[in-house]
């Protein structure tokens, strides 16, 4: 029983999160026990881990047997999956569900494709066999976000006009379930993440506003189930963002995580991009 409490499982799909939480877990002194899903996580996982094999997306049944065969009780799930890839009608050829998976997208979620509702039915589906989900920022509290402006440049008036003037609306887009961040200048809403995810939004906002200086918010809401998908931001936001003009990003405090926060805040800090937390 003590071996079995000393067992963390990460159920991992893609980016660098899975690797954060791996090297957190084991700095807690507990075995990391990974099911990494095929097609999916980052080569260099495996070797993070103390017990790892790979189950398919949609394989529910599996990731249930690997669990019992690790000692898993608890599990942290991260890593990004593409959700675009819920509505594509091919889908099921590429990874044939089993009929554990069959059965719940049937029941739960065959109507609602929601980011919450997927986590909700995944974790009530697994913790029937003794399988927990928890809180993915309990082995990297230090990654998360922290209040007031933590980068060395600053925000100039326009920025810290732009922040307290979308922040509200940024709360009611989470409200709403439509996304985790906006991008404005001058007032002036330039664009809202939806199914594309932050990159390529921050892509389309430099397209739509050639005028430097913008600037780019991300939050969760304050009901944020922290048992799945977490906001994040790692490196290549912060050079994307500048390549596309942006030059400030203001953030949930405590409740985005930045991937190697201090890589994160360097990059930021060498391209006079301003990161504050809200």
């Amino acid at each position: 029983m003590s071996e079995r409490q000393e067992v963390v499982g990460l159920i991992a799909g893609q980016g660098a999160l899975p690797l954060l939480l791996a090297q957190g877990i084991r700095n807690s002194g507990k075995r990391v026990a990974c099911i990494g899903l095929r097609g999916q996580f980052d080569p260099a996982l495996p070797q993070m881990c103390d017990d790892f094999a790979e189950a398919g997306i949609l394989r529910l049944g599996r990731w249930v047997t690997l669990a019992r065969r690790f000692g898993i009780r608890e599990a942290v799930m991260v890593g990004r999956v593409s959700k675009a890839k819920m509505h594509d009608p091919i889908r099921l050829f590429r990874d044939i569900p089993d009929l554990r998976a069959a059965l719940l997208w049937y029941r739960r979620l065959r109507h609602d494709h929601r980011t919450p509702t997927l986590l909700t039915a995944l974790a009530e589906n697994l913790a029937q066999d003794g399988v927990m989900l928890i809180d993915s920022t309990r082995y990297i509290p230090e990654q998360l976000a922290h209040k007031g402006v933590m980068t060395k440049t600053q925000p100039d008036a326009l920025q810290t006009s732009d922040i307290a003037f979308a922040m509200p609306l940024l709360q009611e887009l989470l409200r709403l379930g439509i996304g985790q961040a906006i991008s404005v200048r001058e007032k002036d809403t330039i664009a809202v993440e939806a199914l594309e995810g932050t990159d390529q939004m921050i892509e389309r906002s430099g397209e739509l506003c050639k005028a430097k200086g913008w600037t780019l918010l991300k939050n969760a809401r304050d009901d944020h189930d922290r048992r799945g998908d977490v906001p994040t931001v790692g490196v290549s936001t912060i050079e994307k963002l500048h390549a596309a003009g942006g030059r400030a990003l203001a953030v949930g405090s405590g409740k985005v995580i930045l991937l190697d926060k201090p890589a994160v805040l360097a990059t930021a800090d060498r391209l006079r991009v301003a990161v504050i937390g809200i």
